[in-house]
């Protein structure tokens, strides 16, 4: 019989061996098997509404591993079927007549930050304070998904902190799927070992998580009989209950992980966008504020007033073009007959293909010849523009809007464009004169949410 260190040892040895074996794999293919594309002309063909163009295997990393079951979720399964069988039960949940039911909840969270920031760094002796927007955006996001999923917000805003360390693990974990998802293979190996999970943190924490919400809550429900709760854990948990053939228990969990890292970290992302561009450059921050006061807000924003604010939509817009939330490739998998290229060459069958947003979003020939540049207006018509011709460069900068993905398999953003009425008030309450960050300081901020 081997002793336990002679069983660790061998295990070490299997596991240094599985490891190079892949890599090596890797490094000494005989060609390429990933193709990033650039060509605005073929984002339809890859990203259409058919589907025939299926995710890889890149995906696979973004589902959890919660005790011995692999959990996937709207965004990780590569399959059409598993993906419509997925999104039936939740889509009506998603919608803008429902989201706008949130709205109290979302309101409540608004007021709790813009208390918190008064007491932190503009009343008292904190006046004055520099105040890290970049940490407390991102504590608002979670705080609201917190409130739309679980009925509760998560209590960062209160703490000012990443109490629980779950805002870290979150960037910790898609730290994982950018870099395990380029040999998706290691996962089993290392988050999904059969045995014992190995190496940093993948979505197994928030899986976790989401677990314990949901037993906690179906513990109640058997105690009680019913519950009063008003929260998306709450209506999975009831389709659940009604029929577990269209969303079972694991789905659930599924579609909260979904919810509160994809939910979270793209709001996040977005609004410290948003903050950034404007406060950086004064002629769009003064447009903004003269467009915010002839409106005559209320407090705080509505969603039914915010979309009555063409600017500031056009802000928005142009903030998630030049920082779209996902700087990875799409990765799609050609299909039979393969893909040709502008250039004549024919991308065989099972080749990886893909498109970045940050490269899209660069594009001259859509979006201007100063598509590098922050630029609201080009979401607006122009004074010399006919109105058909703006109509017709509008579509075209929408249909090549890669933030939230494109086609069949475009990610359901959680009802984000009501979501969008926070930042005004965030920006019209900021006064200019207080903004002593160099732009040096800014970018560093930014690059951080970036992760």
């Amino acid at each position: 019989m081997f002793s336990v260190g002679a069983y660790l040892q061998i295990a070490a040895l299997l596991a240094v061996t599985f490891v190079s074996f892949f890599i090596w794999t890797y490094l000494t293919s005989p060609s390429p098997n990933l193709v990033s594309l650039s060509d605005p002309k073929l984002l339809r063909t890859l990203y259409n509404t058919r589907g025939d163009y299926l995710k890889s295997k890149f995906y696979d990393v973004n589902s959890a591993k919660v005790g011995h079951e692999i959990i996937y979720n709207v965004f990780s399964t590569r399959s059409n079927k598993e993906h419509a069988h997925a999104i039936r039960p939740v889509r009506k949940l998603f919608t803008l007549s429902s989201l706008l039911k949130t709205e109290p909840l979302i309101d409540a969270t608004i007021q709790t930050l813009l208390s918190e920031l008064d007491s932190n760094f503009v009343l008292g002796e904190n006046a004055g304070k520099t105040c890290k927007m970049d940490n407390w955006l991102p504590f608002f996001a979670w705080d609201v998904i917190g409130s739309l999923t679980f009925g509760a917000p998560m209590g960062y805003l209160d703490k000012g902190c990443d109490f629980d360390g779950s805002q870290r693990s979150g960037v910790e974990t898609f730290f994982y799927f950018a870099c395990v998802g380029q040999i998706p293979e290691l996962d089993y190996f290392l988050a999904k070992n059969p045995v014992m999970r190995i190496g940093p943190p993948a979505f197994n924490g928030p899986a976790i998580l989401c677990a314990q919400r949901v037993a906690e809550r179906q513990k109640e429900f058997e105690i009680k009989g019913k519950t009063a709760h008003k929260d998306m854990l709450e209506d999975f948990m009831r389709i659940n209950r009604e029929d577990p053939s269209i969303m079972d228990e694991n789905a659930v969990i599924g579609a909260l992980i979904v919810n509160v890292l994809a939910g979270g970290d793209t709001t996040g992302i977005l609004l410290c966008a948003i903050i950034y561009y404007v406060l950086k450059d004064q002629s769009v921050y003064r447009k903004l504020m003269e467009e915010l006061d002839a409106a005559n807000l209320p407090c705080p924003v509505s969603y039914a007033s915010a979309e009555k604010l063409p600017y500031f939509d056009a802000v928005v817009k142009e903030a998630a073009r030049m920082h779209p939330g996902v700087g990875l490739i799409l990765e799609r998998v050609v299909p039979a007959g393969g893909l040709t290229l502008a250039d004549g060459r024919v991308l065989s069958p099972g080749t990886i293909v893909g498109m970045n947003a940050w490269v899209i979003h660069q594009n001259k020939e859509i979006f201007g010849d100063d598509a590098a540049s922050f630029n609201p207006e080009r979401w607006l018509r122009g004074k010399a523009e006919t109105d058909e011709g703006y109509q017709v460069r509008l579509s075209i900068m929408k249909n090549h809007d890669l933030t939230f993905g494109a086609g069949k398999r475009v990610f359901e953003s959680c009802g984000s464009k009501p979501r969008m009425a926070h930042p005004v008030l965030l920006v019209y309450e900021a006064d200019w004169d207080r903004c002593k960050a160099s732009e040096k300081e800014q970018d560093r901020g930014l690059t951080s949410i970036r992760g």
